[in-house]
């Protein structure tokens, strides 16, 4: 198992974590995604440990917190071997105070997540959304607070824009507060809006990227085709909702190159899609999910390999979409913007 420093962290990091948003599936968005018990979840684990893989990442809100409950018991008596990431600021309840960023909701969401993990501390601490009614100084102020009693290590955001971003770490700067190390994002063959800004701002801030839904949101596991519906898994069963809108065309175009680069190779559609992103800048880490451990199996086989750097360009050809203002008209300033190099 390949690992990469955890942006401007000491932490390395596995190339893959175990995404466990499949754990549970409670509730009407999660029950598409997948159902896994804890006798499932222990046995995914033991699977991703035989394989070097002893990152897993999971949230509050997944299942409304049955996520973390079956992940803790997953992991009872091997805590020690492990690294764990989880989330807060979304909504786990329904009081005005029971969501955001403020420390009053912080704190009471990390002693939560700590308590459904059976844990004393979390390796990495995301924020899951950027709130805005919060000052930024005071969900800095409490998450520093948090790693100083050791409850977290590390501090990561999710979903922010590029400008959120970077007005965090301006405000860590400026006070002394811990600083974002890590930002989990959307990146995948079929979305990689991410690329305008949030690499860029990745590369030159020295955050790692942990990437989520690499596979378009089910979209590049090899069921989807040109001229044909799909016949299982999560887009069948409705799983795509929350999810960015694919035109056909674009999706059957990327899929077209995938199957003759997976026929080339040997490999799955799957594998050289999470292929590709491994060899994207700033990337540290893919949060893969698995319903089962086939799945899982078939994800792990994207790693031991490369693609060839023709076939990494016939990717992003078939790829490729026009980004907008301002990020087109920079292109054309590209000698003093260079594009970032790939691993």
């Amino acid at each position: 198992m390949e690992h990469r420093q955890l942006g401007r962290s000491g932490l390395k990091v596995p190339v893959l974590s175990l995404g466990t948003g499949t754990f549970g599936g409670v509730g009407s968005m999660f029950s598409k995604w997948g159902a896994t018990d804890v006798a499932e979840a222990r046995r995914l684990v033991d699977v991703c440990l035989e394989a070097g893989l002893n990152f897993f990442d999971t949230a509050d809100v997944y299942s409304g917190g049955a996520s973390e409950q079956i992940l803790g018991q997953a992991l009872q008596g091997r805590r020690d071997q492990v690294l764990i990431s989880t989330k807060a600021t979304f909504s786990m309840g329904a009081g005005p105070n029971d969501k955001g960023s403020s420390r009053h909701h912080l704190i009471r969401a990390c002693e939560a997540s700590l308590k459904r993990l059976g844990t004393d501390h979390i390796d990495l601490y995301f924020m899951h959304g950027y709130d805005a009614l919060t000052p930024v100084e005071e969900t800095l102020r409490a998450l520093d607070d948090l790693i100083t009693a050791g409850k977290i290590r590390y501090l990561g955001c999710s979903n922010f824009s590029g400008w959120h971003v970077m007005k965090a770490l301006a405000t860590s700067e400026r006070y002394g507060l811990g600083r974002y190390v890590a930002y989990q994002g959307y990146y995948s063959l079929i979305g990689r809006d991410y690329e305008w800004e949030l690499m860029p701002l990745a590369l030159e801030q020295g955050l790692g990227t942990m990437v989520w839904s690499p596979l378009g949101w089910g979209r590049l596991t090899g069921k989807i085709r040109r001229g044909q519906s799909p016949a299982a898994g999560r887009i069948q069963q409705g799983g795509a909702e929350g999810g960015p809108i694919v035109e056909d065309e674009y999706l059957y175009q990327v899929v077209d190159a995938l199957d003759a680069i997976a026929a080339e190779t040997g490999k799955t559609v799957p594998q050289v899609a999470l292929n590709w992103l491994l060899q994207r800048p700033s990337v540290a880490n893919i949060v893969v999910g698995a319903r089962n451990e086939e799945q899982l199996r078939q994800n792990l086989g994207a790693l031991g390999w490369t693609l060839s750097a023709e076939q990494v360009r016939r990717l992003d050809a078939a790829s490729q979409r026009t980004p907008i203002y301002p990020y087109w008209h920079q292109r054309g300033f590209d000698e003093r913007n260079p594009k970032p190099t790939v691993w």
